[in-house]
């Protein structure tokens, strides 16, 4: 006669493995998420840094007019797209 269900139950050895392999699937779910929230929290710090570039960039515009700058050494060239506006 077959055991009915309730009666199985699978070894101790089986059962560590099982609650490891589920432990560890819990765990990597949970370092998940705490990635995610990190990339939330510096895409976030990124979106502001964008808006700061943009008000320095138009307090630079204020001072210099619309021109390039190198980030390296400082240095200011004319943009061309406004010499070619010059032309016209």
């Amino acid at each position: 006669m077959a055991k009915k269900t309730e009666d199985l139950k699978v070894t101790d050895e089986q059962l560590k493995k099982l609650q490891e392999i589920v432990g560890a699937m819990n765990g990597a779910t949970t370092r998940v998420g705490q990635i995610e929230t990190q990339k939330h929290a510096v895409l976030h710090d990124l979106t502001l840094m964008r808006k700061d570039l943009i008000d320095f960039q138009a307090e630079l515009e204020k001072e210099y007019g619309k021109v390039n700058v190198n980030i390296q050494d400082g240095t200011i060239s004319e943009r061309e797209d406004v010499e070619a506006n010059k032309e016209d």
